[in-house]
């Protein structure tokens, strides 16, 4: 599966004085590369890829550290279960990338 997902954070001492919270999303990205699993952070979501288990706890894990920032965490998740595939997060893009070429 893969899991896209984004934590927000509020509450207590969340946000820098810029009102950033990049301190908050590093700790949870942080969790997510220490994985292992396949995965990829934009400027909106991070994706993971894995079984489901295991894509779960790392979520877990990352919202967990994101709480030590604030005092409430707001949870966004997409998943995509396709099962007995792997290999998908990269797979996807480049068979978009394909249809692409094709159109010129």
């Amino acid at each position: 599966m893969i899991v896209a997902f984004s934590v927000g954070i509020s509450g207590g001492a969340a946000a820098n004085e810029e009102g950033s919270v990049h301190d908050a999303v590093a700790a949870a990205v942080r969790v997510v590369r220490e994985s292992g699993l396949p995965n990829r952070t934009s400027s909106m979501f991070t994706e993971i890829e894995g079984e489901w288990d295991e894509v779960m706890d790392v979520v877990k894990r990352a919202t967990e550290a994101v709480l030590l920032f604030g005092t409430r965490a707001s949870l966004v998740l997409k998943a995509d279960i396709r099962p007995g595939y792997s290999g998908e997060l990269d797979g996807k893009i480049e068979r978009l990338e394909g249809a692409l070429s094709k159109l010129g």
